[in-house]
């Protein structure tokens, strides 16, 4: 069977990673921007994370045939007023880590106590070809900012995120388990059945 091609419209190794593994049984020939080599690039300047998925999306889907994904997401904190938002992968300035970020978030929520550390994971994911929008989706999954940075796995904010539920944070959680109640992984689960009936029309 030909497999249809889809580009994940990324750099980021650790969101790349848990796409792929999510996607991996559908038919599809998976690859990123780094294989793409793509001759521009395309410079994040939405105010909202829909707003930078479908720029981005559509900007990458113009320079090749098959199918494109974007992500956006990013971390939204009640105290913070929502802050780092849009800016949650550079938040600690332009040399932004994983670490500086999560360094700041913990410095700017000091003598906040932990029940009103409010927080929320925001994904939003757009999916195109050739400068078309085929399918949009929206998750969030609400937690709260915790003390300290606990657990190993993920990236990102994924060792201050706690979540209730599972009294976790997401660091402390398999990748498996992560993607059953993420942002992320809800956004992908929706994707997924989207796909299974696109890519097979004649089976649904």
């Amino acid at each position: 069977m030909l497999k249809e091609k889809l580009l994940l419209a990324t750099t980021n190794q650790g969101k790349a990673k848990e796409i792929k593994s999510y996607l991996e049984e559908l038919t599809l020939e998976i690859f990123t921007l780094q294989e793409l080599n793509p001759k521009k690039t395309f410079s994040e300047r939405g105010k909202t994370f829909a707003e930078n998925a479908r720029g981005k999306s559509l900007f990458y889907s113009e320079q090749w045939e098959g199918l494109t994904l974007a992500e956006d997401s990013g971390l939204e904190i009640a105290p913070l007023k929502g802050a780092p938002g849009v800016l949650s992968a550079r938040f600690s300035g332009p040399q932004a880590t994983d670490e500086k970020n999560n360094q700041k978030v913990l410095e700017r929520m000091k003598g906040i106590p932990f029940e009103q550390r409010k927080a929320r994971f925001i994904s939003c994911m757009v999916l195109t070809q050739k400068g078309k929008i085929i399918k949009e989706l929206k998750e969030r999954v609400r937690g709260l900012i915790a003390m300290e940075k606990k657990g190993s796995h993920g990236f990102g904010y994924d060792p201050l995120f706690y979540y209730p539920p599972l009294r976790k944070t997401f660091a402390e959680l398999l990748p498996e388990e992560k993607n059953k109640v993420s942002h992320r992984g809800r956004a992908l689960k929706k994707l997924k059945e989207f796909l299974l009936e696109y890519l097979n029309p004649a089976s649904s």
